[in-house]
């Protein structure tokens, strides 16, 4: 994705690190604690060896005081590179010394609870042994400041070689880099919100003391002028390599009736992509009730956008396009893709029922089973000429929508698993990209749940991503997190809604 900036060629997100912290005390002397530092960077250089953390796992020297831990907080703060902390206490830590420092921390933290070994040495095992090995309690006293201070964290445990645990640090690491792409990171909504729509809006200003990025609007005047300045001999080579890419429609193709239509849409491509770079943008939105000057609603230009990176969402719907791009960093690397998704129409067939998603046109091509069609059909919205379009099927298998939305009080992340279902007839007449699920834990009660929930008609569609993944990005956020899957009933999600509204009113 040439929008993710975080790949090094070895790692999918190597760019990024997270610190490998380890807690002592200097009461055990200095041969104990040559021991905790060897252990320590062992352990850290497996971490970051592993095939399935994405991220760079850096070794920092044992913290044994206030001081020295106030400073590698306050370091990690500062560090562009870091996307959060992954700390183990080998030996006791006494968990006064911490306060100071996780007072100021504003990183993501993993609370790795494991020891060096992993089996007792039945035949050997030492008072020596035990003064060195003592994470089971030195973990809990740590564990037991950090629930004081009432501290979001990931307690992961296990021995550090298991490939449970591995996992575990993969979810959490992904998740670190969606919440650090977000901080100071920049949305574009060309036009407003689609008319009297409410649940695509929101209060950005909360948004951006919440999640750290910002957005803005901008007319569309402002667009079309950069769209405009596009060269004819960049439309000609964006043309040809949309005849590589794709299977275009003849129509389409250079000498065809329709030929004009497919260079309109390379041109707002260049001049989308040229705006969002200009501007150092993440992702963007638009709107069919604002399209002047534009010769046509961009389809593709979306589609592919999304492909690259880039965050989107349609009218006006800064919060899934900001789902969206966070999604997509998680997933960098892994098999399968994230989109801009619609609960569109429904299968009542009974012992059959689902879902067809889709949208009017911006589905990405990064979730299409097999080579997209390259197509242009007439649409009944928006006024302007018939645009551009990639149409493909999705195939089966697990997957999850997810939606942000503004509660009033609070936002709220609700996540439902599903499966996707492959394609079971032919859909001669339907111009547009599409994806048929089936919704935990059934038809009836996972979309009764989404609505009690409040959850939005748009949504992030991941075929890479897992709960996990969703759970531990909305505990960095600090926000509300509803899940909707094979284990709910109704009666106690209508439960868990009301217990969350108390509690967030008591902790505004």
């Amino acid at each position: 994705m040439k929008n993710l900036i975080y790949t090094d060629g070895s790692k999918p997100l190597g760019k990024l690190e997270v610190w490998f912290i380890t807690g002592s005390q200097n009461l055990y002397g200095e041969e104990t604690l040559r021991q905790v530092a060897e252990h320590s960077k062992e352990i850290a250089a497996a971490l970051h060896a592993s095939a399935v953390i994405p991220v760079s796992v850096v070794f920092k020297p044992t913290v044994k005081s206030t001081e020295e831990i106030y400073a590698l907080c306050q370091e990690a703060n500062t560090a562009k590179s870091c996307i959060g902390i992954i700390t183990w206490m080998h030996t006791f830590s006494p968990a006064k010394m911490w306060i100071n420092g996780l007072k100021i921390l504003q990183k993501p933290m993993l609370h790795l609870h494991t020891q060096y070994n992993r089996d007792i040495p039945w035949s050997d095992i030492d008072m020596d042994f035990m003064n060195l090995n003592q994470s089971a309690h030195g973990d809990r006293e740590f564990g037991f400041m950090m629930s004081r201070m009432r501290m979001r964290r990931k307690v992961v445990v296990g021995h550090w070689q298991s490939a449970d645990v591995h996992e575990r640090i993969n979810v959490w690491s992904r998740a670190a880099a969606g919440w650090h792409d977000w901080q100071g990171a920049k949305f574009v909504r060309f036009g407003d919100n689609m008319r009297y729509v409410a649940v695509t809006d929101g209060d950005k200003i909360e948004a951006e003391l919440k999640f750290g990025f910002s957005v803005n609007t901008y007319g569309i005047g402002d667009l079309v002028q950069v769209i405009d300045a596009v060269k004819d001999e960049d439309i000609d080579a964006l043309c040809a390599k949309y005849e590589k890419l794709y299977k275009v429609q003849d129509s389409l193709k250079k000498g065809g009736a329709r030929h004009t239509s497919l260079r309109d849409t390379a041109k707002i491509e260049i001049g989308m992509r040229k705006f969002l770079e200009d501007g150092n943008y993440k992702g963007f939105t638009d709107t069919f009730e604002d399209l002047h000057g534009m010769a046509q609603l961009p389809g593709l230009p979306s589609q592919r956008l999304m492909g690259e990176g880039y965050g989107f969402a349609g009218e006006g719907d800064w919060k899934t396009s900001a789902l969206i791009r966070a999604m997509k960093v998680m997933g960098t690397g892994l098999k399968g893709g994230n989109s801009f998704m619609e609960d569109y129409t429904y299968h009542f067939e009974p012992d059959n029922e689902m879902v067809l998603g889709a949208h009017m046109l911006e589905i990405c091509e990064s979730i299409a089973d097999g080579k997209p069609s390259c197509e242009i059909h007439p649409l009944g919205i928006g006024g302007k000429a018939d645009p551009v379009r990639l149409v493909f099927n999705v195939t089966g298998g697990t997957a999850l929508n997810a939606s942000i939305v503004d509660m009033g009080s609070r936002f709220r992340l609700l996540v439902n698993k599903v499966v996707a279902v492959a394609p079971q007839h032919d859909l001669p007449k339907l111009p547009v990209a599409r994806v048929l699920w089936k919704p935990y834990p059934n038809m009836a009660d996972g979309c009764a749940a989404w609505i009690y929930a409040g959850g939005a008609h748009h949504t992030a569609y991941s075929q890479n991503l897992t709960a996990e993944h969703l759970e531990d990005f909305a505990d960095m956020a600090g926000i509300e997190c509803i899940m909707i899957d094979e284990y709910t009933k109704l009666r106690e999600l209508k439960n868990e809604l009301r217990w969350s509204d108390v509690y967030y009113q008591l902790n505004k």
